[in-house]
């Protein structure tokens, strides 16, 4: 089981920029004459957004893919071309206009609305709520090794401490504007990766780290010198399609489709590296870590995998409605209030590696339950020109009925004669908030 996400996911990002890029190319060849004519300063604008995106996330992909940071350099690359590209082309077309300014007398087309909205954003999201469970639990030292099952420990750290805090994403849109009243909307984002870890120990004096988890699993350092550190990490992808209807100047209502794909990663490890392979714990059990400390040499140890390792995945389709409305206009600002729900089928998957005297033993389980997504938020907008537009809001999105890495600690059983990890079903009760700002520009022609 991989932590890391795939390079070839980094690959999306530019996917979804060509895929903007081909339809603004197929609107300038096949609309309908009463589409609006772009000024030259909004179409190099555009054509800077796009080109630059396209170049800019190519870029940072072959960058940051030696360095195992193909998604993230992706995200940079597209952010930094697609603004570089968008501003240079913005002036280029500013210039083209103002030297060819007064020749233009076709003034009812430039009058008509826009039938395409492109945007880009950048977005930064706190992740909030986890499953609780105690990942490292302290034992006095002079506790010997054997009796560590049944003797009680205090609790050092909990699930619920790992604090994901903020990561940064990319969501791109689509919209087509059919008539004054009706638009389809489409766009994508990915956010993450929120990635925090969290080590407990050495002590001094020293005291056993244990992990404890249903059936006869127990996990402890394998020297006084060890300490014990959980990894976890976070993905959130979302793809949706909209229709939306004006009903009046200040409400819009929608209805539209809409997946997402919630993924994390719960890992356990005891480094430094064992310098010596732990036999003392099969051939000297009642050794207590003050014993264990006298250990000075043995057989070199090999790599040694995560004595924990889980991953969860939830691919959430449903359908959702919502309503955008307008609080606030007054000239070329504006601040509008947006919210949206839905019922989702959630499609939840986990998989736990335990390794038992440094044997990884995998379980897993998969099952479809019903979940919710809601989102609500203020955007705050600035028509820069007649084609563009920029973008800055807060945002809150509100998953319920999701699978989430620490929650299937409490499903996973170990078991002895003969040595088995079974599942007894996938979690996925639990809820998680996302929330955050986003800032961007919009692009009509």
């Amino acid at each position: 089981m991989s932590k890391v996400i795939s390079k070839n996911k980094a690959w999306l990002v530019i996917i979804i920029f060509c895929l903007v890029a081909a339809l603004t190319i197929t609107s300038g060849v096949f609309a309908s004459d009463d589409r609006v004519t772009p000024t030259p300063s909004n179409s190099g604008a555009l054509i800077g957004l796009t080109l630059g995106g396209l170049l800019g996330g190519g870029g940072g992909t072959a960058i940051g893919s030696p360095f195992g940071h193909a998604g993230t350099g992706a995200i940079i690359g597209t952010e930094a071309g697609a603004l570089g590209g968008a501003i240079i082309g913005a002036l280029i077309g500013a210039y083209q206009q103002a030297s060819q300014h007064g020749n233009n007398t076709d003034l009812s087309r430039s009058s008509q609305p826009s039938r395409w909205t492109i945007s880009e954003e950048t977005i930064i999201f706190d992740r909030v709520g986890t499953d609780k469970w105690a990942l490292v639990e302290r034992v006095p030292g002079a506790v010997p090794f054997a009796k560590i099952p049944t003797t009680p420990g205090t609790q050092a750290l909990n699930s619920t401490d790992i604090n994901h805090g903020f990561s940064a994403g990319l969501r791109l849109g689509a919209a087509y504007h059919a008539d004054p009243q009706n638009d389809i909307l489409l766009s994508f984002f990915r956010s993450g990766n929120w990635d925090s870890t969290k080590s407990v120990g050495p002590d001094n004096p020293s005291n056993w780290l244990v992990m404890r988890a249903p059936g006869v699993f127990f996990q402890t350092q394998d020297f006084s010198y060890q300490s014990m550190t959980w990894d976890y990490s976070t993905y959130l992808y979302n793809a949706e399609l909209n229709v939306q209807h004006k009903i009046s100047n200040w409400i819009t209502m929608l209805v539209g489709f809409r997946w997402l794909q919630l993924s994390e990663n719960l890992q356990g490890t005891i480094p430094p590296a064992d310098s010596f392979q732990p036999i003392w714990k099969s051939t000297n059990p009642l050794d207590t870590l003050f014993d264990v400390a006298q250990i000075a040499g043995g057989t070199p140890a090999p790599p040694y995998p995560p004595f924990w390792n889980t991953s969860t995945t939830n691919n959430l389709y449903g359908f959702q409605i919502g309503a955008d409305g307008k609080l606030f206009e007054r000239g070329h600002f504006s601040i509008n209030g947006l919210i949206k729900g839905g019922a989702y089928l959630n499609h939840a998957s986990e998989l736990t590696g335990v390794s038992l005297a440094k044997t990884v033993y995998e379980s897993g389980a998969s099952a479809n339950h019903a979940a919710f997504v809601g989102e609500s938020g203020v955007r705050c907008k600035y028509q820069i020109t007649s084609g563009i537009t920029l973008k800055l809001g807060y945002e809150v999105l509100w998953l319920a009925g999701v699978a989430l890495a620490p929650g299937q600690i409490q499903e996973t059983t170990t078991a002895t004669s003969p040595t088995n990890v079974y599942t007894n079903r996938v979690n996925s009760g639990s809820n998680v908030l996302f929330h955050g700002v986003a800032a961007g520009l919009e692009f009509s022609f």
